[in-house]
């Protein structure tokens, strides 16, 4: 028994040796939180919005804004940067009108006429951050609409730095970058990552665009080269048909009805209620009203294919309750709401990347095969 178990020691440790393992405990790490001030975060806006909406919702203050609560969490205001955007400036989307055949066939790309503005702005506006950093890469947060027009951003990966600023500028190898170069991570909040079911895609408004854009860069495209994707979305509302004459909310989804406030206001109009309004948003994105969702995108809607998805119990859309000028602290940017996304992203997308994570993968190695040593000296 004393040779055997000699034996196993000595072929023990020449494996452990070989293998550089060590059973002394790992040293504390120096790092254990990120440096969000030296990450330059690129706020996109959804369709119909302004970068004011990021900043100073509904005049309410700056102290209620989305880029306000990202300064509360530690991030640099100078390297925080919302897309230059003005409301009346979505009226391009209408240009898409005279991308013939395209918009009468349901073959948009996203940087045609309807939405390549859009993009080579956001290009623009990564590119001059990215500069202003010093070098850092840009986490990009694409609200609605600004989630999918994100990706389309980020295409095939390829960066044409000369091209951002200059039309005819020729592509070489000299001026072509690659966006992970520029991007670490994509975050979406409540976008539609996908046009409506089959049978139903004939009334997709981006026309063809997301259609396109899920073709030709699916899901988490550019995972592999080193950009995170994280797709958030709300479950607050369960759209509903219409009822007149009905009470506004009926009792088997009493947690997913609206604020009593809100419901109030929408049957004062004629609407119905939050679920009815809900009901008529979730089938204009999807096909489909009887889902549940944000109030505006249904969730389903809002989980991107190879991302990291979280999901938020009882959070809408926007600034406002939808189709009203009612605010809400339940939105995905809310000072109330943002830790619920914003840390387990941060744990995703930057600590896991740098190697400061909860547990040692070489040290829980080293630990499982001291303990399978010990198990076998004890037969």
């Amino acid at each position: 028994m004393k040779t055997f178990t000699w034996s196993l020691l000595t072929v023990s440790s020449s494996i452990l040796s070989a293998s550089s393992f060590s059973f002394s405990p790992p040293p504390a790490s120096k790092k254990t939180a990120a440096d969000l001030s030296k990450i330059p975060i690129v706020i996109c806006p959804g369709f119909g919005n302004d970068a004011i909406d990021y900043t100073n919702p509904l005049d309410q203050g700056e102290e209620y804004g989305f880029v306000n609560a990202l300064i509360k969490r530690g991030f640099n205001p100078d390297l925080i940067q919302v897309l230059p955007l003005k409301r009346y400036e979505w009226i391009r989307v209408a240009g898409g009108l005279f991308d013939i055949p395209n918009f009468y066939t349901m073959t948009c790309t996203p940087e045609g006429l309807g939405y390549g503005w859009y993009i080579k702005r956001l290009r623009r506006t990564i590119e001059d951050l990215h500069q202003k950093s010093g070098g850092e890469r840009c986490l990009l947060v694409g609200h609605s609409a600004g989630g999918w027009l994100a990706r389309a951003c980020l295409g095939d990966g390829s960066w044409n730095v000369e091209q951002i600023n200059n039309n005819n500028a020729n592509i070489s190898e000299d001026n072509t970058a690659r966006a992970v170069d520029r991007v670490r991570a994509l975050v979406t909040l409540g976008a539609v990552h996908k046009p409506p079911e089959k049978e139903f895609e004939a009334t997709c408004v981006t026309r063809g665009a997301l259609k396109y854009l899920n073709s030709e860069y699916p899901g988490a495209f550019l995972s592999n080269e080193g950009i995170s994707y994280v797709s958030v979305g709300g479950d607050a509302i369960v759209g509903k048909e219409k009822q007149q004459q009905k009470e506004v909310a009926g009792a088997d989804d009493e947690e997913k009805i609206g604020s009593e406030q809100v419901n109030v206001v929408y049957k004062d109009r004629g609407e119905g209620s939050a679920s009815s309004v809900a009901y008529t948003s979730y089938a204009a994105v999807s096909g489909i009203g009887e889902l549940t969702g944000d109030g505006v995108v249904p969730l389903e809607w809002t989980l991107l294919e190879g991302s990291k998805t979280i999901v938020l119990d009882g959070v809408l859309h926007f600034i406002n309750e939808a189709g009203t000028t009612l605010p809400t602290d339940k939105w995905y940017g809310s000072d109330a709401v943002l830790d619920r996304w914003l840390q387990p992203t941060i744990q995703y997308c930057i600590l896991d990347e740098a190697g400061i994570k909860g547990g040692n993968k070489k040290n829980e190695q080293q630990s499982n095969i001291f303990d399978s040593i010990q198990k076998m000296l004890s037969l």
